[in-house]
């Protein structure tokens, strides 16, 4: 559980940096938010609090970032 909630932290921060980019912030409904949520539930549930900061901080990021933008209201 460690390794996958890591796994989907990491790929929801890689789609984080590209959803940063201008015209692009509508992937982080697709690509950021889903996998950072799920590797919320899989860090919590393995109790890897390393995992959990990862996924917390970019599902956060990618939140501000969809406010910023219109996408969220």
């Amino acid at each position: 559980m460690r390794v996958l909630s890591l796994i989907f932290g990491i790929l929801a921060a890689l789609g984080l940096l590209l959803g940063l980019l201008p015209f692009f912030g509508w992937l982080n409904w697709i690509f950021v938010l889903p996998p950072a949520v799920l590797g919320l539930v899989f860090g919590a549930l393995a109790r890897d609090r390393g995992a959990v900061t990862l996924s917390a901080i970019v599902a956060g990021l990618a939140a501000l970032r969809l406010m910023l933008g219109g996408g969220v209201l």
